[in-house]
């Protein structure tokens, strides 16, 4: 797996000077299992359990009210779907 290059990176126009996004180089060749594996080790330090703690915090412990739109529904479901996903690769890397 190639590790994360500089020149893979795009630079993000949302007001986050000096963010980036990684562009893989042949994304149809990224594998399932690696993937799982970095997400494993991510999340392994102190640091990345604080931080899934609170991407947990706020998407699994949050309610909207009777009031909210379908599109904020939408909005906080496409935020729990995606973090089911994270915690599924985290637990497949784990198991090996």
């Amino acid at each position: 797996m190639k590790l994360f290059n500089r020149n893979d990176a795009l630079p993000m126009n949302d007001g986050l000077e000096g963010a980036l996004v990684y562009r893989p180089p042949n994304p149809e060749k990224i594998e399932q299992q690696d993937m799982e594996r970095v997400f494993a080790r991510v999340f392994l330090s102190d640091d990345g359990r604080k931080a899934l703690a609170y991407l947990q915090m706020l998407t699994f412990q949050r309610a909207l009210g009777p009031a909210s739109s379908d599109t904020e529904l939408r909005y906080l479901e496409g935020q729990r779907a995606l973090m089911a996903t994270i915690l599924r690769l985290i637990d497949r890397g784990r198991a090996g």
